[in-house]
């Protein structure tokens, strides 16, 4: 009854879906692409049994870049069938595997919707990354005889609270899990406390992700467009607000100041902003030398994360400045860029948390604290280089989760063929 009732509140929400989708596409026109696919209609199908991975953007797709890569060579027969939720997951995901997987999106969770889902590609197991809990979507497959994990999963204190007010629907999607498997300990006391049976903890698979050579080698190029000599401050994944605090604390000295931000439908919403200020920039898509008078760079690029990260002294991680929760701190870190953070890191709480305990990172409480701690790294190329060493250390230290989530993967379909 619980889930009939959640059922019935998504038909009445779905004049507002459309909407929402219509109202996304005036910034980003691939919202009204594959409309289809959102309502389990598709195009494209496999010949061959499928493993299904849902990551819902562009962070979740990264992370599962050494899992697909195990298996691919684990299950060399089978079709891996990639859904996501944003254009941008799936941009990135064309990025990162091109036509070695099939990609779509992932059906709203109605219950024809993802029963459509089911039918057309009939998977031999699906598994959901980070904190993905449909209630039809899990039910469902379930009932269809579909193995689901839920894997790499974190739950915040704040998504826990969300979830607990449907806790009925929340307990009973939990419970038909063929498995979990959490981040942390503290992850899977959440989950446990929400309603799941059984929670192992596998770590991130985001330590297991190797900066790809071509990243390092297009860093090392941005690099010399920067000027060799020229230290460059990286603001990454910057989110809505935060640039123009960035501007108003930042001090235009010799330094090149780097904004990336998250969404690509706001680069020319800051290119804009940069203009209003009297600012001298110059577009990354320009893809020329940096002149000395250029005060800032703006990376309206897709993909090239890891090269930005390369190529910079320091780099500020956005979402942390204002309570967005933070950005993944860990590419960084694994290229040996020393890291600054905000106060707001609830969506990485314990990764953020041990890179700091490692000398990884620095942790500043506002944007005038940001670039005065920037400042003082900026003129100690020894603390710079012991923050690089202890970055890539702290990386290292904790790799081993694409393992443990291929043994709950193994032995998920061995059950299912026995």
């Amino acid at each position: 009854m619980v889930r009939f009732l959640y059922t019935v509140l998504l038909w009445l929400l779905l004049p507002f879906i459309f909407l929402k989708l219509l109202l996304r596409s005036r910034r980003q026109p691939e919202y009204l692409q594959h409309l289809g696919e959102r309502f389990g209609f598709y195009q494209v199908s496999s010949t061959k049994p499928v493993i299904w991975l849902h990551a819902v953007s562009v962070g979740e797709t990264r992370a599962t870049v050494s899992l697909v890569a195990k298996l691919r060579a684990s299950y060399p027969d089978h079709q891996i069938v990639l859904t996501h939720t944003t254009p941008t997951g799936r941009a990135t995901s064309e990025q990162l595997y091109g036509d070695d997987v099939l990609r779509v999106y992932l059906p709203y969770d109605y219950p024809f919707a993802v029963r459509g889902f089911l039918r057309h590609f009939k998977p031999n197991l699906g598994i959901l990354m980070e904190t993905e809990i449909w209630f039809n979507l899990i039910h469902e497959a379930h009932a269809a005889g579909v193995p689901v994990l839920l894997l790499n999963a974190r739950l915040s204190e704040k998504s826990a609270r969300g979830y607990a007010r449907a806790a009925q629907l929340t307990r009973n999607a939990l419970r038909q899990l063929k498995a979990i498997a959490a981040q942390t300990p503290d992850d899977a006391a959440r989950l446990i406390q929400l309603g799941a049976w059984s929670v192992s903890v596998m770590g991130n698979l985001k330590f297991d992700i190797a900066p790809p050579s071509k990243m390092l080698t297009l860093g090392a190029a941005l690099r010399g467009q920067f000027g060799p000599g020229r230290k460059a401050f990286l603001a990454a994944s910057t989110r809505e607000g935060e640039e123009a605090l960035l501007l108003d604390a930042w001090q235009d000295g010799d330094a090149l100041l780097v904004i990336v931000p998250r969404h690509p439908q706001r680069f020319d919403e800051i290119a804009q902003l940069l203009e209003r200020r009297g600012l001298r920039y110059q577009r990354r898509s320009e893809d020329r030398d940096v002149a000395f008078d250029i005060q800032v760079v703006l990376g309206d690029s897709m993909g090239e994360m890891f090269a930005y990260y390369a190529a910079c002294d320091i780099a500020y991680i956005g979402g942390s400045l204002l309570p967005f929760g933070g950005q993944n701190l860990i590419e960084a870190c694994s290229v040996g860029t020393p890291v600054l953070v905000g106060p707001h890191t609830y969506n990485f709480t314990d990764a953020t948390r041990l890179a700091v305990e490692a000398g990884a990172a620095v942790r500043v409480k506002d944007a005038a604290e940001l670039f005065q701690v920037a400042g003082n790294l900026l003129c100690d190329e020894g603390r710079l280089a012991a923050m690089r060493q202890h970055g890539m250390q702290f990386v290292a230290s904790h790799k081993g989760a694409t393992d443990r989530a291929m043994d709950i993967i193994i032995a998920a379909l061995e059950s299912r063929e026995s």
